[in-house]
This record gives structure tokens, sequence and C-alpha cells, in this order.
């Protein structure tokens, strides 16, 4: 293969990711959760990012919460006022992870494993670690 004909593929690869990129802009996040290489990976040198948008990073899928221009120390993991980590509707009892904020804090009713042991929220906006403000779930 030639330098032109690999100069043509990888244009047309990247107007094919950009499609796939629109196009899973409109999957729920049921759907997006099990595809996370169909969003783009998070870019930390000023990019804008508009509320909605999905990214991918260390291997998550996340949602913009606050329209911002990237930054490297506004990474999705270490800035919870811009992003949400988008977890897996699948599984019934996710891991309990420390809330940072407002913007991941459990609702009332929310399930979660700690500890070996099953767990609902008590209350909304719960930032507590079980068992405070939770009630153990024994089936």
């Amino acid at each position: 293969m030639d330098k032109v004909d690999k100069d043509q593929l990888l244009v047309e690869a990247r107007r094919v990711r950009a499609g796939i990129e629109a196009m899973s802009a409109f999957a729920p996040d049921a759907l997006a959760i099990q595809h996370p290489t169909l969003f783009p990976a998070w870019i930390s040198d000023s990019h804008d990012y508009t509320i909605g948008d999905r990214v991918q990073y260390g291997g998550l899928l996340y949602r913009c919460l606050t329209a911002h221009t990237s930054q490297a120390s506004w990474s999705p993991d270490a800035a919870p006022s811009l992003w949400v980590r988008i977890d897996d509707p699948a599984i019934e009892w996710p891991e309990w992870r420390q809330p940072t904020g407002s913007t991941d804090a459990y609702a009332k009713g929310a399930k979660v494993s700690h500890n070996g042991k099953h767990w609902t929220s008590d209350v909304d906006a719960n930032v507590w670690e079980p068992p405070t403000q939770w009630t153990e779930v024994t089936e």
C-alpha cells in the first residue's frame, strides 16, 4: 500500500469515527455503558465540553455536568462538579463509593454493596458511608 492509499484510508477512518461518535450521542446510558469505546476519549487541553457530552476516561464512561473548557487538572475522575461517572444499570448492587458532592450523592432508595453487605439509602443526597443513613437489606 503506497502513501496516498494510506492517507486516504486514514481520512476515511476519521470520517467513519466521527459518524460513530455523532450517532452514539443518541444512545441511552444503559446502552452506552456497554460500549464506552464508541465515545471519544477525554481531551485534557482546551477542549470545549457542553452539558450532556459523554467521554471515556480510564476505561469508564462520564457525562459532562457543567459546560467548560478542559484542562489537565479537571479530569473526569478528579472534577465531580464537571463530570459524573455513568454506572452500569444492570448491576443491581454496585459497590459503594464515597460521593464527592451533590452531583454524585445517592438518592433515597439507592442500592449498594459495602463490606460484603447490601444497603439501601434512607435519604436523598446521601453522602454517608453505610451504615449511617442506610438500611441493611437481608434477603
